[in-house]
């Protein structure tokens, strides 16, 4: 009988086309969290099976096999250990057609450890591109598994996959009837003694319990017994390792030629190889990369104009209506100049958001990705890094919390600390609204050529600032950090292939809800803490001006509009928010700011995106004009003796301020997290700080 939820461990060798699979599976019925007592993500989607069942499908990290050495696979490893909480009933073992003897090594350790597997086939256009006949009955024969063919790109063998998951979860109780080498004979006397502590393990779980057991949740006495049996038995891990996989490369050797026909590698050189040519091209290739994030900074402006357009529009004619038709009350005030105007700042960006991760995935699924880490590992290493560091920094462009905990694929601890120091100064999504705020209201909107936008230009200069100074930062910082490591850098290149719109759109829907969910709930949060900030003040001040207001408007009926704008400006300034803002205002002057921008910078610290949702707060108490957009109410802004707040030096150096600065304390607390010490983000907060204003300041000197 089938449980009530089946639980799948997804398994497989990086690029085999297992983030495919599942997203195929589970559509968008996925959740993103950590696995336990790890920051490592752990990615869980929902399927049902052909019988009715219920699964949910577990995304363990990529791994070669069964010997990790990075934190992502040791979390695979446990969970397939059953040494991790995550306790799956079947394993999908996802395995790449056009490269099957680097993927039977893991599959064939899967089987040794008699976990019910199934193993799903994948890459097949491309195994028949290179003219790869693979015997799969044969195969199935060998292995002793089920072995389905499926194509996730163009859903086909999907319902075949399910039902073999059913069948496999219903048998659960079977195990596997012989091993895929003689694992007894590694180490025969160590793994007897073993079994006989342990009597569940197979001879191959034995083997690597005797190997990792301190890595895995054991009693002490059970730690000190697997210690004395290594020991009294000369157990050698090292020799054991070395000789299990060079049997089971034999064995594979020997599957290969009785299950799959290859061509002489020499035949055909494939498309994938000849693209290269161009791509990875000493100089072409340099030009190529440049000209493709230059299309990707223009089509976040090309594309996103309109629906932005659309969204202000709507938030505008909700406004005014609610203006028009509500009473005028604290509350109503509330909903209007908090609620509302705070909702319009987070919605505003969903297109930009949405655009620049669906583009990023598209770059990422068809191989591209990995060609730039390639191309950039020859700068990389000038600067103390190497060419790992760049998918990390890539990644920070989407956000620096999961770009620093993806740094631990970087096995140097020299070049992981330094990409990890860096990669806050990648402009995240976070920043994007504050760049197409600004941009809009300093930069013209011209076009070169018919196509090339001043805008999209502007802001692809931001992006390459923060990418310039990371590597500056980079190569001062190399000799300050004294760890002496070896340096290897090892990439395996993917195949090209056509773009899946189908995962971009599941991946733009998904960023575009954290965006909204996650980040929207911090600017809401502020946004109303900062309409009451700014609707209140110490003791009677508020009152004492309101009744001045009162008489003047006596006295000037004619000028009610005039007083009425005047009376919130002055109520502004002697609100909570308005002193804070006027404490700080010294401090920030030299670089063009005024007040209000003062208190942006301070709730940004909780996220950076929170700048627009203050701005929309503190410009909407002041203003009572519905129909004002946040953009044209900022475009009038004034200092007190009339000259504009927005000018192009004082935008231009809080662009630059955004680009440098570090104001996100989830990344201090995740740099705290991976380096264990507070010592690396308090360097980092006092760096960016000084960095930040000083090239603001420098900014602003140059454009006045």
């Amino acid at each position: 009988m089938a449980p009530q939820q089946l639980h799948i461990a997804l398994v497989g060798n990086p690029n085999s086309g297992k983030t495919s699979l599942f997203n195929a599976l589970t559509g968008l019925n996925q959740k993103v969290g950590n696995f336990p007592g790890v920051t490592v993500d752990k990615k869980t989607g929902f399927t049902t099976l052909d019988d009715g069942t219920h699964a949910e499908l577990i995304d363990l990290p990529g791994t070669y096999s069964l010997y990790p050495r990075r934190a992502d696979e040791w979390v695979s490893y446990k969970v397939l250990m059953d040494a991790d909480e995550v306790k799956p009933n079947v394993v999908l073992l996802v395995a790449d057609a056009s490269n099957l003897k680097r993927n039977l090594l893991f599959c064939s350790q899967m089987i040794d450890l008699k976990l019910p597997i199934v193993v799903a086939l994948t890459m097949n256009d491309l195994a028949e591109k290179k003219d790869i006949q693979i015997n799969v009955s044969g195969l199935e024969t060998e292995l002793g598994v089920p072995i389905v063919l499926v194509n996730p790109r163009k859903n086909k063998g999907l319902n075949e996959l399910k039902k073999a998951l059913s069948l496999v979860g219903k048998s659960t109780n079977k195990i596997q009837p012989r091993d895929f080498i003689n694992n007894k004979q590694l180490a025969a006397s160590s793994i007897d003694a073993l079994q006989r502590l342990q009597p569940q393990l197979s001879d191959y779980a034995a083997i690597h319990y005797l190997i990792n057991h301190e890595s895995f949740p054991l009693n002490e006495a059970l730690q000190h017994d697997i210690e004395q049996i290594e020991i009294d038995h000369k157990f050698n891990p090292t020799k054991t390792q070395a000789e299990e996989i060079m049997q089971r490369y034999q064995r594979i050797k020997i599957i290969m030629q009785q299950n799959v026909i290859e061509p002489d590698p020499l035949e055909k050189k494939l498309f994938t190889e000849k693209l290269d040519n161009i791509l990875l091209h000493r100089t072409w290739g340099y030009v190529i990369l440049l000209t493709v994030l230059f299309l990707l900074f223009q089509s976040i402006f090309w594309l996103a104009r309109f629906p932005m357009d659309g969204i202000e529009w709507t938030f505008q004619q909700i406004t005014t209506s609610l203006n028009n038709s509500l009473p005028q009350t604290w509350w109503s005030d509330l909903l209007i100049n908090g609620f509302i105007a705070g909702l319009g700042g987070i919605v505003i960006f969903v297109p930009q958001i949405m655009i620049l991760f669906g583009l990023i995935t598209l770059l990422e699924d068809t191989g591209y990705m990995a060609r730039i880490s390639f191309l950039s590992d020859r700068i990389m290493r000038k600067v103390g890094l190497n060419g790992k560091s760049v998918m990390p920094m890539i990644s920070g462009f989407a956000c620096a919390v999961p770009a620093i905990m993806s740094a631990r694929n970087i096995e140097n601890k020299k070049e992981r600390l330094l990409t990890i120091l860096v990669t806050p100064l990648m402009s995240c999504s976070a920043r994007l609204p504050v760049y197409t705020i600004l941009i809009a209201l300093v930069i013209d909107n011209k076009y070169y050529f018919g196509f090339l936008s001043l805008q999209g230009l502007v802001m692809m200069g931001l992006y390459f600032l923060g990418t310039f100074m990371a590597l500056i930062v980079s190569y001062v910082a190399k000799w300050f950090i004294h760890i002496q490591e070896k340096s290897f850098f090892i990439l395996e290149l993917p195949v090209y292939r056509s773009p899946r719109w189908k995962n971009a759109g599941i991946t733009m829907v998904e960023k575009a809800r954290i965006f909204v969910t996650d980040a929207g709930k911090v600017i809401m949060l502020i946004s109303l803490l900062l309409w009451f900030l700014s609707s209140f003040g110490p003791g009677d001040t508020m009152q004492k001006i309101k009744d001045k207001y009162a008489i003047l408007e006596q006295q000037q009926p004619q000028q009610q509009q005039v007083l009425n704008k005047q009376l919130s400006s002055e109520k502004l300034q002697v609100s909570y928010a308005g002193i804070l803002g006027k404490t700080i205002e010294p401090i920030i002057k030299p670089l063009g700011y005024d007040w209000k921008i003062g208190i942006a910078l301070i709730t940004s610290f909780a996220a950076r995106e929170v700048f627009v949702g203050t701005m929309a707060t503190l410009y909407s108490v002041e203003e009572d004009d519905s129909n004002t957009s946040l953009r044209d109410k900022m475009q009038a802004s004034t200092h007190p003796d009339g000259s504009k707040v927005y000018t192009l030096a004082a935008a231009l150096s809080l662009m630059v301020f955004y680009v440098l600065a570090m104001q996100c304390m989830s990344t201090l607390a995740v740099v705290k997290r991976e380096t264990k010490s507070w010592k690396w983000p308090a360097i980092q907060f006092v760096y960016m700080t000084i960095l930040a204003y000083s090239m603001s300041w420098l900014v602003y000197q140059l454009f006045s």
